[in-house]
């Protein structure tokens, strides 16, 4: 199995970031607009459609609060195909005024590392876009 990790300083308070992430219903509004176009909730699944109608089943596995962790698994529609997806996104305080965000992706087969890496990478920019964004407001 392989495992990724990706760490990004984001220019916004823990608790800002924290919220955004935390807000599991609102991907398409808060988190990835743009690139995922609308996100639905049924119970502890999260659906989320991207510009192409795509869409990607997860399992919202955690939201702890007290250490701001996050933990999903996508379980229907990983692109490319995975046999196995886990990861948990951490926010951590930066300094007096940033957050620092964690992103830990578990994914079999290990062959597709290098694919997922790039994703997560690009992601997490994008991620902090957002973020940044609505945090100077």
């Amino acid at each position: 199995m392989a495992s990724i990790r990706h760490e990004i300083v984001i220019d916004a308070s823990p608790e800002h970031i924290w919220d955004v992430l935390r807000d599991v219903g609102a991907v398409h509004e808060r988190l990835l607009p743009g690139r995922v176009m609308d996100t639905r909730l049924e119970g502890d699944q999260r659906f989320l459609t991207f510009p192409d109608g795509h869409v990607i089943r997860e399992l919202i596995v955690a939201i702890d609060d007290d250490s701001r962790c996050l933990a999903y698994s996508v379980v229907e529609g990983a692109r490319p195909p995975l046999e196995h997806h886990h990861a948990s996104f951490e926010v951590r305080p930066e300094g007096d005024e940033a957050g620092r965000l964690i992103w830990t992706t578990n994914v079999l087969p290990h062959t597709q590392a290098t694919e997922i890496r790039i994703r997560i990478e690009h992601g997490a920019w994008e991620m902090k876009q957002a973020i940044e964004a609505t945090a100077r407001s």
